[in-house]
């Protein structure tokens, strides 16, 4: 017996002691006789060689699939760093109350256990417009949400919206939102430059019919959650060319809170208690997209 490394390894040419050499010619001896007889040792040696024949290998059986992964969410907060956005009537800043907001909706999304989430920005800096599309794809969202508390010229009006991208507008109102919206990118500086809007209507038409349904269906689901609980505008479903929505494959919606512009809309976005509210009707239109076809068509398709 050697001992090679730490294991011991049989030497099968190394000399064995008499006994075991007569011993063993003894056994073959009393293996031949046996095997004379019928039903004799020789059968059930023969037997037993036929049980020692290696059985062919199978693979396990396979009874179940591994759990498909959870959808992402992508939350993006307005604005931040050099942008402020719109700046309330008692100098509220929207960057800060789009960030505050989100949040909340995040963690409420990731209480649930039914979702993973994502933000844009999780502190005070600036995203071009169309850095906050890349980051979308890059995490590979099945929604993108963005939010928003914007201002308008009339003070009186006062509300939240939801809107989804498209080349010509629904009114005048939202095409002024998206216009602000997306000269967002002159904070920037030189180099970073938001599409005119002609080009923002040349994107949406390679908008995919699938992407546009979903965002639809999910516009249609902020509303329906928003109802009961926060204030809406008339008509509050709108369209208009806004750069931040369009990414071809992931359904896409831009939520207004309210309007800093409005003192009751600004007073009641600084509370927390209603920011909780606004993203608990938020979590709950996320839940009514993905328990629907259009979310499940996202996941899956």
């Amino acid at each position: 017996m050697a001992i090679r490394g730490g294991f011991m390894d049989a030497d099968h040419s190394a000399a064995r002691p008499a006994g075991q050499g007569r011993r063993a010619i003894l056994l073959a001896t009393l293996g031949a006789g046996l095997a004379a007889r019928p039903g004799g040792a020789g059968a059930v040696t023969h037997r037993a060689a036929a049980h020692a024949r290696p059985h062919p290998l199978h693979a396990p059986a396979i009874i179940g699939r591994a759990a498909a992964p959870l959808p992402l969410i992508m939350l993006d907060p307005g604005h931040g760093g050099k942008d402020p956005g719109a700046i309330g009537v008692s100098g509220t800043y929207e960057k800060h109350i789009a960030e505050a907001a989100a949040s909340e909706l995040q963690r409420q999304l990731l209480a649930s256990g039914a979702y993973r989430v994502a933000m844009t920005r999780t502190d005070d800096r600036f995203i071009p417009l169309e850095g906050r599309v890349e980051i979308a794809h890059a995490h590979s969202a099945s929604l993108f949400i963005s939010m928003h508390a914007d201002a308008l010229t009339d003070r009186s009006v006062r509300g939240a919206s939801v809107y989804t991208l498209s080349g010509q507008a629904s009114d005048a109102q939202s095409a002024a939102l998206a216009r602000t919206e997306n000269s967002a990118d002159r904070f920037g500086g030189p180099r970073v430059h938001a599409n005119s809007p002609e080009v923002a209507a040349i994107l949406a038409s390679l908008v995919t019919e699938e992407t546009r349904r979903g965002a639809a269906h999910m516009a249609a689901s902020v509303v329906d959650s928003f109802r009961p609980r926060i204030g809406l505008l008339t008509h509050p479903a709108r369209h208009a060319a806004f750069v931040v929505l369009k990414s071809a494959d992931i359904p896409s919606v831009l939520v207004e809170m309210g309007f800093m512009s409005n003192r009751m809309d600004e007073a009641a976005l600084r509370q927390a208690g209603h920011r909780m509210m606004v993203a608990g009707a938020m979590k709950q239109a996320v839940d009514r997209y993905f328990a629907s076809a259009g979310g499940v068509t996202r996941l899956t398709g």
